[in-house]
């Protein structure tokens, strides 16, 4: 059987060697490259990738003739970007999860636990038996519903969440209470105590929290942003940040990154900011996904998370 060669495509490809040596024990050769530059000068290009989606992007608008990427990131919009329709994309499902129902839920015990003003506190050397909140009982408003908003919501109702959700359509899903299409975004925003945003990057979603947004949340909600930069008029959050509107926000992802240091968020009232570190591509992960893919690739059947181009996901 005639087994494609593959180039891992990443700024760390050799951490994923250890992870395929499966499939290189059966004769598959493997190639690396950590720059586009050093792919696209490879006498012989492999058809198959594994990499990341702006590196992957740079090789195809320089004509790489490749026929599957498999992406490490979540995200696949560089790789939509390219106007290519003749490769397959498939993207990471199943991987994140954990990582991001982490950084959520820690950053939400933060907010209820009131730790930001008890090290300010503690700093000054001061007593304040100021009681502590609870997320029991309130409401987690998940903005996508998908592989990670679903593990997320399993997770928070541990914590005695209600969780809800948001979809394009309203579909039900699994852990959650109760789903809203983005038609009723409004009314979605207005039940819950906290917005998590999980949203991947897509026409559909750039902008989708506006002032309008802002305005119809519950007084007093706090935001976690792990999606995209994009899904946040950052001007309309940082009214609702100064109003009161929002008591806080953790943000890990933002329009501009790395985030300037002129940037008004950076010392914004309550206000978390981190390096988009909310999920890491681990290579563990993602090489036993891409194994599994290529195995359905050798026999003709569909591959996982295959990404739907008119979607953007």
């Amino acid at each position: 059987m005639n087994q494609p060669s593959v180039l891992v495509l990443t700024l760390d490809a050799e951490d994923y060697l250890p992870w395929l040596d499966g499939l290189a024990a059966t004769g598959v050769s493997i190639v690396t490259a950590t720059s586009a530059e050093e792919a696209l000068a490879l006498a012989s290009p492999p058809p198959i990738l594994l990499a990341r989606p702006d590196l992957a992007a740079t090789v195809l608008d320089a004509g790489y003739p490749a026929r599957w990427i498999q992406s490490t990131w979540a995200g696949v919009l560089p790789l939509l970007a390219t106007g290519r329709r003749d490769v397959v994309v498939t993207g990471v499902k199943g991987v994140f999860g954990p990582q991001i129902a982490e950084y959520v839920i820690g950053h939400l015990l933060a907010f209820e636990l009131r730790l930001l003003e008890r090290l300010g506190r503690q700093a000054a050397r001061q007593w304040w038996p100021e009681p502590t909140g609870s997320l029991a009982g309130k409401t987690l408003g998940v903005m996508g519903t998908g592989s990670i908003g679903r593990h997320l919501a399993q997770v928070a109702g541990a914590f005695g969440l209600v969780v809800i959700g948001l979809n394009r359509g309203g579909a039900p899903a699994p852990g959650f209470e109760r789903t809203y299409p983005t038609a009723e975004l409004g009314a979605f925003l207005g039940e819950a105590d906290y917005i998590a945003c999980t949203l991947p990057e897509t026409p559909e979603t750039a902008g989708l929290l506006d002032a309008a947004a802002f305005a119809a949340m519950k007084p007093g909600c706090y935001l976690v942003n792990v999606g995209r930069g994009s899904l946040v008029d950052e001007n309309a959050l940082l009214q609702a940040l100064a109003s009161g509107r929002l008591s806080g926000a953790s943000l890990d992802v933002f329009r501009e990154e790395p985030l300037p240091a002129e940037s008004p968020l950076w010392h914004a009232d309550n206000t978390l900011v981190s390096a988009h570190v909310a999920a890491r591509s681990r290579p563990g992960d993602i090489a036993r996904l891409f194994c599994e893919n290529y195995g359905r690739w050798l026999r003709g059947e569909n591959l996982k998370h295959r990404v739907d181009f008119d979607r953007g996901y």
